[in-house]
């Protein structure tokens, strides 16, 4: 069966998933993640596009990342990223062989029926990764993954970091648009505790 085609277009906003392979941790060490953090700084560099938010699990990472016009197509972001990283990573280990499991997988926010609801949505479901596989009990405390810029106006996060035009529009001043990012995120609380019961 063909793959399905990659759409690659400007202006659009995309969650990015990809996992190491046979889904082992292998990013598991500050180092290995801090390794990434120099990567996405050199595709940064390299290409013209918005790292919107981010977060890096042990074996698996997901990126917020909007294209822009006159930018490099998601595909090619990717694939520098990807490919850097496991060539990096493979040096530094002395190690042969593929690193990452499959090509990565996209979900378009702009695609979906409510866009501003699922870009928080996801915003918060990768922030809260680290909380659910138990790292960190506060998303803020997490050191490899971008929530915290969008709850603190002071935080310099590693990686530049673009806040998206949905975040910006939920008020007129960096407070507001915390707080109501805070509201969601207390919704999303709510619900984990539910999920959790359940386990």
């Amino acid at each position: 069966m063909p793959r399905k085609l990659r759409i690659c277009m400007p202006d659009l906003t995309y969650h990015i998933t990809s996992r190491c392979i046979e889904k082992r941790p292998l990013m598991q060490s500050d180092k290995m993640k801090e390794l990434m953090h120099d990567v996405i700084n050199l595709a940064a560099d390299k290409y013209n596009f918005k790292l919107v938010a981010y977060t890096l699990m042990d074996n698996h990472f997901h990126f917020y990342i909007k294209t822009v016009k006159k930018g490099e197509t998601i595909s090619r972001i990717m694939q520098f990223i990807k490919s850097q990283y496991a060539r990096r990573y493979n040096r530094m280990m002395n190690r042969i062989g593929p690193f990452w499991n499959e090509r990565f997988h996209d979900t378009i926010v702009e695609k979906s029926s409510n866009p501003i609801d699922v870009f928080l949505y996801i915003l918060v479901y990768i922030g809260f990764n680290p909380v659910r596989s138990k790292y960190v009990k506060d998303p803020r405390d997490y050191p490899f993954s971008s929530y915290r810029s969008y709850v603190d106006e002071d935080y310099v996060p590693p990686v530049k970091i673009t806040l998206h035009d949905y975040f910006l529009n939920l008020g007129s001043t960096f407070k507001e648009r915390a707080n109501k990012l805070l509201e969601y995120e207390d919704r999303y609380r709510k619900r984990l505790i539910q999920e959790n019961i359940f386990l």
